[in-house]
């Protein structure tokens, strides 16, 4: 147990810090690249700080287990949007551009029904599925990149120039490798500690395996593996960035749907996937609903807004630990 203490702390330091460097090192590389910081947080950091869903789940799903596979993307997404956005929200308003309403949003929302939809299918992830989504996410990348390119052209100098950027390139780049590098680390120790106290826990209350499973991957291991998104956005929202912040949590719940399930599935289908959480997709879909509803009007989500998304979040991880 005093292990698990150990990791637990360890993973939490490593986390803060490497959240820290990742957002000075992602607005340098934005700069540099003339792409805006949403950008970024959809792309580098959105994608770079859902490393450990994507390596936990294609493990889980190597090991057939589904429950944690597929629990581990419903809880992160669910997380992502109640939990880290929530608060994120509470600490400074959130302010978007129509592009992310307009776009991005529905992205989301459309990769969510391409989840729901393929795990309705006959309750099984094949792997031809798990391709199409690969496919999805690899040309909406690329969409945003080149759109974005041809916006910056079309300034014609417009913005901030390479000259004014202090950090080089190369360091910039080295930030990010090795600040991603130490929250995946961190996340996994965290992960480690508190899946360890959480199936103690069951064991001393009786719970069956199955569903303790399915309770930790739903809880423990989606919330360790969203705090890289969690300290990212937060140190995003400190440092002024909060459209790198927004852009960071919507790329990071397309990049679990897409690129998470679509990657474990193409190695292994995964089976039942539909009955035991019709429910938690439910979750995930209206509250994804609702942040589109909060950020519709007047493109900003406030403080109050972000409180109501962390009580939802609140009032679904005590339904599933409880019920």
């Amino acid at each position: 147990m005093l292990l698990d203490i150990i990791y637990i702390l360890a993973g939490f330091v490593l986390l803060v810090k490497g959240g820290d460097f990742l957002v000075d090192g992602s607005v340098a590389i934005a700069r540099r690249a003339r792409l805006s910081p949403m950008v970024i947080g959809l792309t580098v950091m959105g994608f770079g700080t859902s490393a450990p869903e994507l390596l936990v789940s294609a493990q889980a799903a190597w090991r057939g287990s589904s429950g944690i596979a597929l629990g581990n993307v419903a809880g992160s997404n669910i997380a992502n949007i109640g939990l880290i956005l929530g608060l994120t929200a509470m600490m400074s308003g959130l302010p978007v551009g129509k592009k992310t309403l307009r776009v991005d949003v529905p992205f989301m929302l459309l990769a969510m029904l391409a989840l729901i939809g393929a795990a309705a299918w006959g309750g099984v992830i094949e792997r031809w599925m798990g391709i199409a989504m690969v496919l999805m996410l690899t040309a909406f990348v690329w969409w945003e990149i080149w759109s974005e390119r041809k916006k910056s052209r079309k300034a014609d100098g417009d913005g901030v120039s390479v000259d004014e950027v202090v950090m080089p390139l190369w360091k910039a780049l080295a930030l990010v490798v090795v600040s991603l590098g130490a929250m995946v680390w961190g996340s996994d120790l965290l992960v480690d500690g508190a899946s360890s106290v959480a199936m103690r826990m069951g064991e001393i209350f009786g719970a069956e395996r199955d569903a303790m499973e399915r309770i930790v991957g739903l809880t423990v291991v989606a919330v360790g593996t969203s705090l890289p998104e969690l300290f990212a956005s937060v140190m995003a929202a400190r440092k002024g960035e909060t459209s790198m912040a927004v852009g960071n949590v919507i790329g990071s719940v397309s990049f679990n749907i897409l690129c998470v399930v679509g990657v474990s599935s193409a190695i292994a289908p995964i089976a039942n996937a539909w009955t035991p959480f019709a429910t938690d997709y439910a979750v995930m879909l209206a509250m994804s609903l609702l942040l589109w509803l909060f950020l519709r009007t007047g493109y900003r989500m406030g403080r109050r807004e972000g409180l109501t998304l962390l009580a939802g979040y609140v009032a679904y991880v005590l339904w599933i630990t409880l019920f």
